[in-house]
């Protein structure tokens, strides 16, 4: 007599809302390290930076007592803010231009240069590498001291570069260009070499000249990243702060004075937390408008060319 045997039930399968919250959960595993990171070194300092904009805290952390946005009515009255935030905007608008076209020439040079590549990206990106303290003492010590400059000598010239306000600011910018220009070319460099060969030779075929090619296959593949670099280095441009500091510390007559600089002469030297607060958050307003602003209008460019 043959037995069957029943099989055996078989687990129910798994339903796509119980894989969904499996997986939910292990990415929560996963990202919760960068989270907490996250949470306690930018969320956290953020709400406690504001909540320090709205009281009148000193360095010392005494006299902490909520005050409302009279900081921030105080800093839009404030002659000394307007004018190391003006600085700012004069210092990102001379600067942003300069790094990104030299940028972009740069990577288009490179780029099509056929001996000794690893020379040329050497010397673009080098100085980028170089801490703010080195690049400050290269061009206090050596490039702009009146008499025996390398520049003064260059250009026969006897320029106090530092030292007139009238120049001090384009001294600062161009410092800024040779020292910065390498990131924005490292990008150009990477955009270019991924833009497809196969483009360029058929343009060839049809007899495109050179500057054909840059014009419409080239420049338009690259909108992207221009627009990813316009927008970086606007923020670089609003946030700068080392440089300035340590090669003029806002001098001469306070017309490098960016409005970061100010900001920290208000807290750490004035020893007024709260009002240094409020100044840093209305120059994070405005970057953040900045940026969605510039973002917004190359998104619309993008769709009108598309």
């Amino acid at each position: 007599m043959t037995t069957t045997v029943a099989p055996r039930p078989t687990a129910a399968p798994a339903t796509e809302a119980k894989v969904r919250r499996r997986w939910t959960q292990h990415g929560l595993l996963f990202v919760a390290p960068f989270l907490v990171i996250y949470v306690a070194f930018l969320v956290w300092p953020t709400l406690l930076g504001f909540r320090m904009s709205l009281s009148s805290v000193n360095i010392a952390g005494t006299n902490d007592h909520l005050v409302g946005f009279a900081n921030y009515a105080e800093a839009f009255g404030d002659p000394r803010m307007w004018r190391s935030l003006w600085n700012t905007l004069v210092f990102t608008v001379l600067s942003t231009v300069p790094l990104v076209l030299l940028g972009l020439a740069f990577a288009l040079l490179v780029h099509h240069l056929r001996f000794m590549q690893w020379l040329w990206r050497l010397s673009f990106f080098g100085p980028f590498l170089l801490p703010s303290a080195v690049v400050a003492i290269l061009w206090l010590q050596m490039i702009y001291p009146p008499g025996y400059g390398l520049l003064n000598g260059t250009l026969g010239t006897d320029v106090l570069w530092l030292g007139d306000p009238s120049v001090a600011m384009w001294s600062m910018v161009l410092t800024t260009v040779w020292w910065t220009v390498g990131f924005n070319f490292l990008l150009y460099l990477a955009a270019l070499q991924s833009i497809p060969q196969h483009l360029y030779e058929a343009a060839a075929i049809d007899g495109a000249s050179s500057w054909s090619k840059l014009r419409s296959i080239t420049l338009p593949l690259l909108r992207r990243t221009t627009a990813l670099i316009v927008v970086l280095q606007l923020v670089a441009s609003l946030k700068v702060f080392d440089q300035i500091y340590l090669m003029t510390s806002g001098g001469p007559q306070d017309a490098t004075r960016p409005i970061i600089e100010y900001a920290y002469d208000v807290g750490f030297t004035g020893y007024r937390i709260g009002y240094a607060s409020a100044i840093s958050y209305i120059l994070f307003v405005l970057i953040v408008i900045v940026s969605l602003v510039q973002l917004r209008l190359f998104r619309k460019r993008a769709e009108g060319l598309s």
